[in-house]
């Protein structure tokens, strides 16, 4: 998979050099390339925003730079591009394993109050949103989200076994894990998961997850 970010902040993917997606990219298992918006710019100054039309507070991101960067990167319209708004869709675990499935992903990050519409109109394929709430950039949310779909890459996590019994992937929270010692400060691991008995031990634990998303998360099970 090759995935492309366009920001004004290129140093925040920094976060991405360390732990098991900067080895992965270290193996080359997939491309991530971080592009700066500003080096679009044909202003003098390099400027990316200015005021929106009708007043109001804070400042757009101008059509120019981001359109430039997003045909220049992706001439052909190969990627999928992904626009990250409070406005777009709410990112799950579903979409995540769907878009791992891409073959080449561009996030357009905006800033300030946002960017001017007609980039929305013209260059984007798809908005999404990690909760509702507003963030000073979209930059945090793409961070999580390429963190969330890099996972199911293959070779990216050490065992592929890692995502098939985790929180949502089969619409319930997780079961409590639990590893050595034995005893700790009192309290004993579940007798049942020393058992070596397997399908016991899968009962308990799908008991467990029903039991954890009834109390945490029932609009889980709801849906």
């Amino acid at each position: 998979m090759k995935i492309d970010v366009l920001t004004l902040y290129t140093e925040i993917y920094d976060v991405f050099k360390s732990g098991i997606i900067g080895k992965a990219l270290d193996k080359k298992i997939f491309e991530l390339n971080v592009h700066n918006i500003r080096e679009f710019s044909k202003d003098k100054h390099k400027r990316c925003d200015d005021y929106p039309f009708g007043g109001g507070a804070g400042m757009v991101m101008t059509p120019q730079p981001l359109h430039d960067a997003i045909t220049k990167i992706d001439p052909e319209h190969t990627a999928k591009r992904i626009y990250l708004s409070p406005k777009g869709k709410r990112f799950d675990q579903k979409t995540a394993l769907s878009l791992s499935k891409e073959k080449h992903l561009m996030f357009i990050n905006g800033s300030y109050e946002g960017v001017d519409q007609r980039i929305l109109d013209m260059d984007v394929d798809m908005e999404l949103s990690i909760g509702d709430y507003v963030l000073t950039s979209g930059d945090y949310a793409t961070i999580v989200i390429i963190n969330a779909i890099s996972r199911y890459i293959k070779g990216v996590l050490g065992s592929d076994e890692s995502t098939k019994e985790e929180s949502f992937s089969n619409g319930l929270l997780e079961y409590p894990q639990y590893t050595r010692p034995q005893k700790f400060m009192g309290l004993e691991v579940p007798e049942v998961l020393l058992s070596g008995n397997h399908a016991e031990i899968q009962k308990w634990r799908k008991q467990k997850s029903i039991e954890i998303t009834k109390v945490k998360r029932p609009d889980l099970l709801e849906e």
